[in-house]
C-alpha cells in the first residue's frame, strides 16, 4: 500500500487484520459493505462481500482458520475489472504483453469470470492510462521478470483502483501466452537468468526479438468450467472465491465466434449462448442479479424472451457491448427458428450463423434438422472454416509456428496442405472432475513418441493450461474444439492417417462412433471394441462370453425394469450410466424411491445409451490393473489396490502400488481375466480394468479402452513409460513384452486424492461412488505406512495430532476402530467423541471428552470444539440415513472443512493412517513440529532404506496445483 501511494496511484481503502475484534474495527472505519481478502493464499480462499458486523464475523471466522492475516477493503462491486502481464528485464526494458477484460464485473473472482482477450470496451485513452501506470508500477518495485497487475475500473468515469500486483507468474499469466503466442515462461525465466528481451528471440517469428507487445488480429475468449452437480448441497453462487476446477480458451475474428466456442469447450451440455428448450429458470431476474454457473444460458434466455440490453445489465452489471452482441446472437437463433416454418436454409444466413459462432447441432436444432443436413447443405454452398495462425504480429511478420485455430471470417488458409498423412492426436478439453493434468501428460507423452517414430503430428485442444497446447510440443497445434464437427472440418484439410483417441480421457472416446461412421480412420483399438468397452450392456454381456465373473446386473431400458432387478436380487443397488466420465449420475439406491429417483438422473445425463444396474457388493476390496496391449495381448501390466473399501469412485480412493494386502492368487487371478478381456476387445493400445475381490473372489467391474488417471502414476512408480508402449502398440510398432513384476518393486508407491470441499460452500464432504476430488498426490516410501503418511501430509493433514474428535459410525465400525483410538490415545492424542462413540470408547478403558451433536444444547458443541483450534483429526462415519443423523454428520463434517480441518469419512483410511502415524511414532523418540518430525525420520533410516518421493500433480479447485497445501510434503 505504501509503495502505491507513494508513486501516487490509487488503490482501494483497506486495513489489516489479525484478529476478529480488529476486523471489526477497519469495516467500520471503512463503510459496509466490505471485501474480505484472506492473505497467503490464491483463488480468493477464505475472501468475500460483508455487508453488516454479523456476515463479517462469520466471514472472519473461516477466513481466520485458512491464513494468520487479512485484509478488509472498500467494496467495488460492478466496476470492470482489467489484467495487464508485464516484463521488465534487468536494464530496464518493460512492456506490456496482453491486456485482457473481464466479462463479467468485478465482485466475481477472476477465474470464475469469462475474459476477453484484448480487451474490447476500453476507450483508447483507458487502455494507455492503466498501461502506464502498469509499467510504472513494475519498475518502482524493481520487479524483474513477469507480472501481473489487476485493475478496478469505474464504468461511469475514469477512477481506477489497483486490487492486486501479482510478480509472478499466474493462472492469467498462462491464459495470455496461449493469448498471444508470447512465451512468458521462457521470457521469464531468461530475465531471471540476466538476459535482455532484445536478447531473446521470438519464436514465433524466428527473426525479430521479445522486446515487443504482440499485436493480434483475432481475439480470445476464456470460459471457466465447474463441476456443481457432483456435490450435495453445493452453493453454486459465484464470487471472490474461486470453485471452478478448471478453463478453455476459444479463438475467433469475432467477440460472437469466440464465446460460443468457449461455451461448447466447456462441455457441460451447452451449444452456445442461447439455451434449449429445456432450459428453464423459476426466477430469470434472481439468475442475472446473483450469478452462478449458468449465468450466460440466463443471459442468453433472457434475450430470447425479449429483455432489453438496458435490463440484463442493470440485473448483471456486465458491460452493454457484450450484452449487445449477446443479443445479437438471440435475433439470430430467433431468424433460424423461423426456418422451421418455410424451410429456407439460406446461404447468407447460413453464413452469418456461422460467422456469428453457431455450430452445425445448433442450427439443426433450431431449424429442425440433422447435424448431417446441416454440414451438407454447408459443403453445397462451398462454406467450410479457414485455418488462420496466431502469429503475434497481426501479419506484418511471416510466422514459423503451427499454431492455428478455425475461422469463418475469412477468404483464403495462412497454411498450405499435403504431404503424407498425418497422426491426429485428440486432446482432453477443459480440467473438470475426473480429468485434469493426467492426461495432459499422456497426450505429450503420445506425441512424443510419435515424432520420434518418424510421424507428423497434429494436436487438437483447447485446454490453455496444458503443454498439449505448446505450439512447439506438435507439428501442428489446432486451438480449437474437440469436437465432431471440428475434427472432419480438421481432417477434410489434414487428410490424416489416423486419430488417436486413447490418451485424452472420455472426450475422444465419446467421438469414435460418429468420427468411425465418418470414415476417419481411428488408430488402435477398434471403435466396435471401444464401445464394447464403454457400453455397459455390452461389456457385461462380452463378461458373460468370456466366463469372467461381474456382479449380477440388468440393462435398464425402463424404470420398472430396474425396480424389478433390485427387488429380485436385492438392495442396495448400483446405477451405472454408460459413456460417462468419473462416475457421473452413478450412485447407490438403498431402496425403490432412491432407485426411481437415480434412474431419472442417468437416463437424462446419457439419454442415448442404456442404464445398466448391478448389485452392489457391500464390503468388497476394489483392485485395478493399469495396462498395454498390442494386438490383443498383454505386455505391460500395473496392479494396485485401493485402501477404502468398493463404494467409494477409483479417483476419490487412495491407490497403493503394489498391492500389500491382496493374497497373491488374487493378484494371478486379476492378470489371468485381463489377459481374457484384452483379447476379447483386440485391444491395442492402454486400458484400465477394475476389480472387486472379496472372499479372494474376483469380479470385473468396468474396463476402460483408453489411458486411466493413475497411468502417470504407475509409469512413474515402476519407472516404466506405459504411455510411450501403448503409443507404440496404438500404431502398429513391436512393443517389447515386460515381464517384471510390481511385486519386486524395494519401495511403495501411494496416490492420495485432493480434495476443494473447504471452497464450495454448503457441499457435503463425504465420498461415494460419483468422483468429487479435483487432484492427487504421488509419494513413494519405503513401506506402506511410510508412503501414506508423506501422501496425506502432502494434501494437507498434520502431524502430530494434538486433539480427535470421533464420530464412528455402527456398532461394527467402532469395534474395528477400537485398536487404532487405543493407538491414538497412546500418542498423547485427546479424544473427543460424540455420544455413542462416547460412550463405547468410555466403557473400553479409554480417556474421552464427550461433545454434544451439532443440533443439541449440550456443552461443549462439537462445532465449538472444531472452531477452538484444538482439533488435528476428525473421524466421521456416518450411521444410519434418518434426517437427524445425516444433518448432524453433515455439520460435523461441514465445520471440519471450513475451518481447514482434516477430515476422513471413511473406517479403511481412518485405520490405516492412524497406523502409518503411530508406526512412526515408534520410530522416533520424540514428535515436535512436522519439519522436524522429518528430519528424525530421515535421520533413523539407514542409507538403503532411503525414501522417495514423486513429483505432486495436485490441482485443487480454484488455484495453480498447489494452493491448498499449507506445508510442504514430508521429504520435498
Amino acid at each position: 500500500s505504501s509503495a502505491m501511494k507513494s508513486l501516487g496511484v490509487s488503490i482501494a481503502a483497506s486495513a489489516t487484520a489479525s484478529t476478529i475484534e480488529e476486523g471489526i474495527e477497519a469495516a467500520g472505519a471503512i463503510g459496509y459493505p466490505v471485501m474480505i481478502r484472506s492473505a497467503y493464499s490464491l483463488g480468493g480462499l477464505g475472501s468475500g462481500l460483508c455487508t453488516d458486523e454479523a456476515s463479517l464475523r462469520a466471514r472472519m471466522e473461516s477466513s481466520f482458520s485458512h491464513a494468520p492475516q487479512i485484509l478488509v477493503e472498500e467494496w467495488l462491486g460492478g466496476w470492470k475489472e482489467i489484467e495487464y502481464e508485464v516484463v521488465r528485464d534487468r536494464v530496464d526494458n518493460c512492456i506490456t504483453v496482453c491486456n485482457m477484460e473481464n466479462v463479467d464485473a468485478l465482485g466475481i473472482h477472476t477465474g470464475e469470470s469469462f475474459v476477453v482477450a484484448p480487451s474490447q470496451t476500453l476507450t483508447d485513452r483507458e487502455y494507455h492510462k492503466l498501461r502506464e501506470i502498469s509499467i510504472r508500477v513494475i519498475r518502482d518495485l524493481g520487479i524483474v521478470g513477469e507480472c501481473n497487475i489487476q485493475f478496478a475500473l469505474d464504468p461511469c468515469s475514469d477512477d481506477y483502483r489497483v486490487i492486486e500486483v501479482n510478480a509472478r507468474l499466474s493462472r492469467s499469466s498462462a491464459l495470455a501466452s496461449k493469448a498471444t503466442g508470447y512465451p512468458l515462461a521462457f521470457v521469464a525465466a531468461k530475465l531471471a537468468l540476466g538476459h535482455a528481451l532484445p536478447d531473446i528471440p521470438n519464436k514465433v517469428t524466428g527473426v525479430t526479438g521479445a522486446c515487443f507487445e504482440p499485436a493480434l488480429d483475432y481475439l480470445v475468449v476464456k470460459a471457466p468450467r465447474w463441476d456443481f452437480q457432483k456435490f450435495r448441497g453445493v452453493s453454486s453462487r459465484l464470487g471472490s472465491g474461486m470453485k471452478s476446477v478448471g478453463e478453455v480458451m476459444a479463438i475467433g475474428r469475432s467477440f460472437e465466434e469466440a464465446l460460443q466456442k468457449a461455451i461448447r469447450m466447456q462441455e457441460v451440455g451447452r451449444l452456445g449462448v442461447i439455451p434449449g428448450d429445456d432450459t428453464h429458470f423459476d426466477d430469470l431476474d434472481s439468475e442475472l442479479r446473483h450469478p452462478t454457473d449458468c449465468r450466460m444460458a440466463a443471459i442468453g434466455r433472457a434475450f430470447v424472451e425479449g429483455y432489453t440490453v438496458e435490463r440484463v445489465a442493470e440485473l448483471t452489471s456486465i458491460n452493454p457491448w457484450f450484452l449487445a452482441r449477446m443479443q445479437r446472437i438471440a435475433q439470430l437463433s430467433g431468424l433460424l427458428r423461423e426456418v422451421r416454418a418455410h424451410d429456407d436454409l439460406s446461404p447468407d444466413l447460413l453464413r452469418c450463423a456461422k460467422r456469428n459462432g453457431f455450430c452445425d447441432a445448433q442450427i439443426a436444432e433450431f431449424t429442425d434438422r440433422s447435424e448431417d443436413d446441416v454440414r451438407f447443405a454447408r459443403a453445397e454452398q462451398g462454406l467450410r472454416p479457414y485455418v488462420k495462425q496466431i502469429d503475434t504480429l497481426a501479419a506484418e511478420y511471416p510466422a514459423k509456428t503451427n499454431y492455428l485455430y478455425l475461422t469463418y471470417h475469412g477468404d483464403c488458409h495462412d497454411v498450405e496442405f499435403g504431404g503424407d498423412g498425418p497422426t491426429l492426436v485428440l486432446g482432453s478439453g477443459a480440467y473438470r472432475i475426473g480429468s485434469s493434468v493426467e492426461f495432459d501428460w499422456c497426450c505429450v507423452i503420445a506425441v512424443r513418441t510419435l515424432r520420434k517414430l518418424g510421424h507428423r503430428t497434429i494436436m487438437l485442444n483447447c485446454n490453455p493450461e496444458t503443454v498439449s497446447t505448446d505450439y512447439d510440443e506438435c507439428d501442428r497445434l489446432y486451438f480449437d474444439e474437440i469436437s465432431h464437427e471440428t475434427i472432419c472440418d480438421i481432417a477434410e484439410l489434414e487428410r490424416p492417417g489416423g486419430v488417436v483417441v486413447s490418451f485424452g480421457g472420455q472426450t475422444p472416446n465419446a467421438l469414435v462412433k460418429r468420427l468411425h461412421h465418418a470414415g476417419i480412420p481411428i488408430l488402435g483399438t477398434s471403435a466396435d471394441s471401444i464401445d464394447r468397452a464403454e457400453s455397459r450392456h455390452r461389456f457385461a454381456a462380452l463378461c458373460d462370453e468370456l466366463g469372467v465373473q461381474q456382479p449380477p446386473w440388468c440393462e435398464a431400458t425402463t424404470k420398472q425394469d430396474a425396480l424389478a432387478f433390485a427387488q429380485r436380487v436385492g438392495y442396495p443397488a448400483l446405477v451405472r450410466p454408460s459413456y460417462v466420465l468419473s462416475g457421473a449420475a452413478m450412485a447407490v439406491a438403498q431402496n425403490d424411491v432412491g432407485l426411481s429417483a437415480v434412474i431419472e438422473k442417468a437416463a437424462a445425463l446419457s439419454p442415448n445409451h442404456p442404464v445398466v444396474v448391478t448389485s452392489f457388493v457391500v464390503g468388497a476390496k476394489e483392485i485395478e490393473i493399469d495396462g498395454v496391449a498390442s494386438k490383443g495381448e498383454l505386455v505391460a501390466y500395473a496392479i494396485s489396490e485401493h485402501i477404502e473399501n468398493a463404494g467409494v469412485h477409483s479417483g476419490d480412493a487412495t491407490l497403493v502400488l503394489p498391492p500389500q494386502r491382496t493374497y497373491v492368487e488374487t493378484i494371478r487371478r486379476a492378470k489371468q481375466i485381463a489377459r481374457k478381456v484384452v483379447r476379447g476387445l483386440n485391444i491395442s493400445g492402454p486400458f484400465n480394468i477394475q476389480f472387486l475381490a472379496k472372499n479372494n473372489r474376483l469380479m470385473v467391474i468396468e474396463c476402460n479402452v483408453r489411458a486411466s488417471r493413475s497411468f502417470p502414476f504407475a509409469s512413474k512408480v515402476l519407472k516404466v513409460n506405459l504411455v510411450e508402449l501403448a503409443t507404440r502398440a496404438i500404431v502398429g510398432e513391436p512393443v517389447r513384452r515386460l515381464n517384471a513384476s510390481s511385486l519386486e518393486l524395494d519401495y511403495v508407491g501411494v496416490k492420495a486424492p485432493q480434495f476443494s470441499f473447504g471452497r464450495l460452500e454448503g457441499a457435503d464432504p463425504v465420498l461415494g461412488v460419483e468422483m468429487a476430488s479435483t487432484g492427487e498426490v504421488g509419494c513413494l516410501g519405503v513401506d506402506l505406512e511410510d508412503a501414506l503418511l508423506r501422501a496425506m501430509i502432502s494434501v494437507g493433514f498434520r502431524v502430530p495430532i494434538r486433539g480427535a474428535l470421533l464420530s464412528t459410525g455402527p456398532i461394527e465400525q467402532k469395534a474395528k476402530f477400537l485398536a487404532d483410538v487405543r493407538r491414538l490415545a497412546k500418542l498423547g492424542t485427546k479424544l473427543y467423541a460424540t455420544g455413542g462413540t462416547a460412550d463405547f470408547l468410555a466403557k473400553a478403558g479409554l480417556a474421552v471428552t464427550r461433545v454434544a451433536w451439532p443440533l443439541d444444547d449440550g456443552k461443549p458443541n462439537a462445532i465449538e470444539i472444531i472452531r477452538s483450534g484444538s482439533i488435528d483429526l476428525v473421524v466421521n462415519i456416518p450411521k444410519d440415513a434418518t434426517e437427524r443423523e445425516l444433518t448432524n454428520d453433515y455439520r460435523i463434517r461441514r465445520a471440519a472443512v471450513d475451518h481447514g480441518v482434516p477430515l476422513i469419512t471413511n473406517i479403511q483410511l481412518a485405520r490405516q493412517f492412524v497406523r502409518a502415524v503411530r508406526m512412526y511414532h515408534d520410530r522416533v523418540p520424540e514428535i515436535r513440529s512436522w519439519r522436524e518430525f522429518d528430519s528424525d525420520i530421515s535421520q533413523s533410516r539407514s542409507a538403503d532404506r532411503k525414501s522417495l518421493v514423486v513429483a505432486s500433480t495436485s490441482r485443487t479447485v480454484g488455484t495453480d496445483r498447489l494452493d491448498s497445501l499449507k506445508k510442504p510434503p514430508v521429504g520435498v
